[in-house]
């Protein structure tokens, strides 16, 4: 029988387009074309005028032969030209790869070349190992440089050489605003690249969709509690994962970026306090900076601002500190492969009269999927079953979804091994509670396996933060001749607070089974990437007297 749904009913332009999120910008442009949209040192930029540049910057990028699937390179900081950059790029159906700004040299060749860019637009804050690393690379690309004019003489870094073949303005003044930008032939197009970070061997090069970008956007409309007209402070870097989607998210709601080059402490009061800032997003390093601030650094806000961050969960006194600043903290989790942060910790009413104890256990666990996110699971990966909900049994963490990447990029037997099963494997071990809530135990390589005994790194330092003097710590695993490998612990201390080595392994002891608990204490500074996540590779390098 002839299903009349299926029937006459066909799919046409008037009734289908592929999503992007270009047109966030286009209907913003469109509706307030004199709001705020982007502050940045004394530039105040319209949503009209950004989308007018965007289309010049777009126009100019095709006059110069970008166009589908050709790929523009950016080193650039948290500024106008890397906002105008995500829609810029698109707009001619290229492909917009974002650098980490903290790599060295050989890691930028390396993107570059596999990335094989047409075009790199390089801040000259980094011109310096840009220009090393285009010594080393295959590919040539047309060398832009961005001057900003609101990088001062008393600058934390000193600015570089121009090593491009013309400056950022006058690319965009070669384009046209009546570009006509075409919508993506298919939703289903590259509109990003994002490297891992290449801790065993070269980087992956992660391909992100219009299609997810788009529902990325809406998401995080829902999930940060964005309204129309928001104000967003940009601390965590636009390189990473396209700063969670949120250049493109702010579109939807006419919202205002407050660009901020340098995360100081004064500088961010000073953006909360006289822009009016309702969010921002950043590692935990970004929280401590703010509440353990000098008084004279920090400025007076009447809103509460909510911070999002997707990394460890942030101990109690943490919370409480940004709670008694004014800060509303969200905990999220997610992976460059699934566009940034996809999994949210939904908040209870009623876990507010919980118990400190019982509270800190709610807050600890990562939480559920994203609106737009359509699988959240954890499975034994060798069979593919999943585990009880039981809080206990662990598994290795899956996702399923419009928000999980296309795959690597020239690597498609790492995209089958990601992909094997229908899932996406994420290698991050983990717990599902009774209530449907996932909690981390572990990346799968970080676990400590010691006589055979299963230890969690996070679940040490879990305990180790818990001691009043420790400001940031790493557990991972060391060899011992009889155990196979026990957990050493390294910590950083707060200003003015002292431990012992003794000190702490008794304080996981009362928190601890004994084999859990490490058995060496090293007290240094601990080595962390550009968004402030803890290398660990490098710590078990040190581990191993390397």
């Amino acid at each position: 029988m002839t299903n009349p749904y299926e029937t006459d009913l066909d799919r046409n332009a008037a009734n289908y387009q592929p999503l992007t999120p270009i047109a966030f910008l286009e209907r913003a442009a469109m509706t307030f074309p004199d709001h705020l949209a982007i502050v940045h040192g004394a530039q105040r930029i319209t949503y009209g005028a950004f989308w007018r540049r965007s289309l010049r910057l777009a126009s100019a990028l095709a006059r110069r032969g970008i166009g589908k699937g050709d790929t523009v390179s950016v080193m650039l900081s948290n500024t106008p030209p890397m906002l105008e950059a995500h829609f810029g790029v698109p707009m001619t159906r290229g492909v917009l790869h974002s650098l980490n700004t903290r790599l060295d040299a050989a890691i930028i060749a390396f993107q570059l070349d596999h990335a094989d860019s047409k075009v790199l637009i390089v801040d000259r804050e980094f011109s310096a190992v840009v220009q090393d690393a285009l010594k080393l690379t295959t590919v040539k690309p047309l060398v832009v440089d961005f001057d900003d004019p609101d990088y001062g003489e008393d600058a934390p870094h000193p600015k570089g050489e121009r090593i491009g073949s013309l400056d950022y303005e006058a690319l965009v003044a070669e384009g046209s605003e009546d570009f006509a930008w075409q919508m993506p032939d298919d939703e289903w197009n590259a509109i990003a690249l994002n490297y891992t970070s290449g801790t065993t061997g070269n980087p992956k090069g992660v391909v992100y969709h219009h299609r997810g970008a788009a529902l990325m956007a809406y998401t995080n409309t829902i999930h940060a509690g964005l309204r129309q007209h928001s104000a967003y402070l940009w601390t965590l870097p636009m390189f990473h994962c396209n700063g969670w989607c949120f250049p493109w998210t702010l579109a939807v709601t006419a919202s205002t970026h407050v660009c901020l080059r340098w995360v100081r402490a004064r500088a961010m009061y000073d953006a909360i306090a006289d822009h009016g800032v309702t969010h921002l997003c950043g590692a935990p390093i970004v929280m401590s900076t703010l509440i353990n601030a000098p008084d004279a650094d920090k400025r007076d806000f009447s809103q509460t601002v909510t911070f999002n961050t997707a990394a460890a969960p942030p101990p109690e006194a943490v919370l409480s500190g940004m709670a008694d600043a004014g800060f509303a903290v969200t905990h999220l989790y997610g992976l460059t492969e699934t566009y940034g942060p996809s999994v949210v910790n939904e908040w209870h009413g009623e876990w507010d009269s919980l118990d400190s104890s019982a509270r800190t256990a709610k807050k600890a666990r990562q939480g559920v999927r994203y609106a737009g996110l359509e699988g959240l699971t954890v499975m034994d990966p060798e069979t593919m079953t999943p585990v009880p909900h039981d809080g206990q049994t662990m598994g290795e963490v899956m996702f399923r979804g419009n928000i999980v990447m296309k795959g690597y990029l020239k690597n498609r037997k790492a995209s089958d091994e990601a992909f094997a099963g229908g899932w996406f494997h994420s290698g991050d071990l983990g717990v599902i509670h009774p209530d449907g809530y996932l909690q981390l135990k572990d990346r799968s390589k970080d676990i400590i396996i010691s006589g055979g005994e299963n230890i969690s790194s996070i679940e040490v330092e879990d305990a180790l933060y818990k001691h009043p003097s420790v400001a940031a710590c790493a557990v991972v695993g060391q060899a011992d001749e009889k155990w196979g490998e026990t957990p050493v612990a390294y910590v950083e201390l707060k200003p003015g607070r002292r431990a012992s080595e003794e000190e702490l392994v008794e304080h996981c002891r009362t928190l601890l089974a004994r084999f859990k608990c490490p058995r060496t204490v090293v007290f240094a500074e601990i080595p962390k990437t550009s968004t402030g996540k803890i290398q660990k590779f490098r710590l078990r390098d040190m581990a191993k007297g390397g």
